[in-house]
């Protein structure tokens, strides 16, 4: 029989986990490119795997299960670092980046040149001040 801790710890690691998928989900659909998408996904489904593991490992504390799930979450750890590798790397090929930037952001827009002064607007002190007001 599992004890009452055991049980709400398992499922309080089990809801944390599946925080962490949905704000995986939501860093998908918000992030600009691929780079923060691919981190956001990669990182926050690391953890909620792991977090969904260890919620079930507590509420099911058999050896064989707690092996089987420490596998799985290892085997899941190991694909995505391959993948979002494979990702990045495909995306720069198809994409390079231009020379002397960093793949990973946006390359910086030139700076827009200085405007030419306006002569209209432009008022000498020695003009004196025409609007009556001090």
């Amino acid at each position: 029989m599992i004890s009452t801790i055991a049980l709400f710890a398992g499922w309080t690691f089990m809801l944390a986990g599946c925080v962490f998928f949905m704000t995986a989900a939501l860093g998908l659909l918000r992030f600009p490119d691929l780079y923060s998408r691919l981190h956001a996904v990669t990182k926050a489904d690391t953890l909620g795997l792991g977090l969904l593991a260890l919620g079930l490992v507590l509420l099911d504390p058999t050896w064989r299960s707690a092996l089987l799930l420490m596998l799985v979450w290892i085997l899941v750890m190991a694909s995505g670092a391959v993948n979002c590798q494979l990702l990045a790397r495909f995306n720069l090929e198809q994409h390079p980046a231009p020379a002397g930037t960093d793949p990973g952001t946006d390359p910086a827009p030139d700076p827009a040149p200085d405007p030419a002064p306006d002569p209209a607007l432009n008022h000498n002190a020695d003009q004196g001040d025409t609007s009556g007001v001090s």
